[in-house]
């Protein structure tokens, strides 16, 4: 249920405008007040749950994060209602402060027969009869690491600094090869603690590439530029590749290559994560145009161009 709808108020509220309206509906609602009404017993079962939650600055802010049906599967009714102390409360809204008074079951039954709950102490008004959760888990944390494409290509080994609590906690972190941006590496329980006492959140490690002087990256596959003459594209040659693990391949280039021709070495690119397929190595070709001739070069493009060349 909407805990702002059930009190009639706004999701900015402030925590007086939140205290008025649930003493404005608890005079109305309070089985003192109706006796007999099973309707207004669960109209003052429900304002109380939203009251218990939403003047609790942190419930509060959990149930803005979470929703009404996230933080209702989070919580159980014995956490909602977990140092909310009806007596007190009810004696200030001027109902004498008696637990007694107010005794009725939250889970069926006569509203004074046996297995009622009071509301003193603290207790949740549920009788233990409600939904039992478990505790939920702290935020999980992304941190944002740069990798090089060596690093990628062999895996490597990382230290993070994560600052919490005014803490500053360094986790050495195993990046496997193949962690391209777009993956995740999951570290469980290295994420924010859970302020209700379950188990901390997750830390995940989100890649990007660091920019590399030789290969373009897309996904797993690189491109490389490899330079050669206008003579060298027309009457063929053999270009020297670099690989990411540091050693070359040679490659022929045929002749009559066209500019900007990409020619595929396949399965030299980046590893697949978790020992997947290798992505491709693509040479692309850039035939370089001589900016000035001697007359003799001149001449001899001149006879070419002659001869129908």
């Amino acid at each position: 249920m909407d805990y702002y709808e059930q009190l009639g108020v706004k999701k900015d509220a402030t925590a007086d405008q939140i205290k008025k309206a649930y003493r404005k509906l608890a005079m109305k609602y309070h089985p003192d007040h109706a006796k007999g009404d099973k309707e207004a017993e669960e109209k003052f079962k429900k304002i109380s749950e939203a009251y218990a939650v939403l003047s609790d600055p942190e419930k509060r802010k959990q149930y803005d994060e979470y929703g009404a049906s996230g933080f209702q599967q989070r919580f159980s009714q014995e956490d909602i209602f977990r140092g909310f102390d009806f007596s007190e409360i009810l004696k200030e809204f001027g109902f004498g402060g008696k637990a007694g008074n107010v005794r009725f079951s939250f889970g069926g039954g006569s509203p004074f027969g046996a297995g009622a709950s009071g509301f003193g102490g603290g207790a949740s008004p549920f009788g233990g009869r409600g939904r039992r959760q478990a505790a939920p888990k702290g935020s999980d944390l992304i941190y944002e690491l740069g990798l090089t494409i060596q690093e990628v290509a062999k895996g490597t080994t990382k230290t993070v600094a994560i600052q919490q609590d005014q803490k500053v906690d360094r986790i050495e972190v195993k990046i496997p090869k193949g962690l391209v941006p777009g993956q995740k590496l999951r570290l469980a329980g290295k994420g924010e603690p859970s302020p209700y006492g379950g188990p901390p959140g997750d830390l995940f490690i989100q890649p990007y590439l660091l920019p590399d002087p030789v290969f373009e990256v897309d996904g797993l596959d690189l491109t490389v530029q490899r330079d050669i003459k206008l003579t060298e594209a027309i009457l063929g040659t053999t270009v020297t590749v670099p690989l990411i693990d540091g050693k070359t391949v040679s490659l022929k280039v045929p002749p009559g290559v066209n500019h900007k021709t990409r020619m595929r070495l396949g399965g030299k690119g980046l590893p697949g994560l978790k020992g997947g397929s290798h992505g491709d190595l693509f040479v692309r070709i850039h035939v370089t145009m001589p900016k000035q001739l001697t007359e003799q070069q001149r001449q001899w493009i001149i006879d070419l161009q002659n001869s129908g060349l």
